[in-house]
């Protein structure tokens, strides 16, 4: 079958790392391929990018050094990982993807939307995934499960205040109103399991 490339999206604490594994689990179990990946990182050159990221002090780097740093990180990660495993028919599963950074850089991190997209059709040629499944979670119900997720400490990135915070979930939020086609927004409440079953049903359009 053709390849597709998913990305999973939303805040801190909804649940991404935890579902993207379960959809992978899923979906291998009617035997596709798939290929799990992340960002910042997913290849060896993004990796090493996403330490420089995710180490540090919270001011370590400016939202504009933060946007650039992701854009080549991304690059990397489209060029060696995600778009020959598409090519090979693989069903690409992708925690987070150009749209964490049209919601923390751009619109959280005061950077106009044009520039980051700007950025991504100079490094990755403007690829898109063909479905982005934003998680959503109510602001409180987030914030206690990202602070239980977080006791050994967050991220310079997730440790941010909550204003921040709220600024990236309306992003995302607007990103999925303006985007329908690509976007389906899926509630994240409730056990592990439906919410995995939210999932697999927002993709049945794109699977065999």
């Amino acid at each position: 079958m053709t390849g597709r490339f998913i990305s999973l999206e939303g805040g801190e604490g909804v649940g991404k790392s935890t579902q993207l594994a379960r959809l992978a689990e899923v979906l291998r179990a009617r035997g596709l391929t798939v290929t799990v990946t992340r960002e910042p990182g997913g290849s060896e050159g993004a990796e090493a990018i996403r330490r420089l990221l995710l180490e540090g002090d919270a001011g370590r780097w400016n939202a504009r050094a933060e946007a650039l740093l992701f854009a080549a990180a991304r690059a990397d990660h489209v060029a060696r990982t995600i778009l020959p495993a598409v090519a090979a028919g693989d069903i690409v599963l992708c925690d987070r993807f150009l749209d964490s950074s049209r919601a923390y850089q751009g619109a959280a991190g005061g950077l106009a939307d044009a520039d980051i997209v700007e950025l991504h059709r100079v490094g990755s040629d403007g690829v898109l995934p063909d479905r982005t499944l934003l998680l959503h979670l109510p602001a409180e119900e987030a914030a206690a499960r990202s602070a239980a997720r977080d006791m050994g400490g967050a991220d310079r990135i997730g440790g941010r205040d909550a204003a921040y915070h709220a600024a990236v979930a309306a992003a995302f939020a607007g990103f999925a109103a303006a985007e329908p086609d690509r976007f389906r927004t899926v509630d994240a409440r409730g056990s592990a399991a439906e919410v995995t079953d939210r999932l697999v049903g927002a993709l049945a359009d794109l699977l065999p």
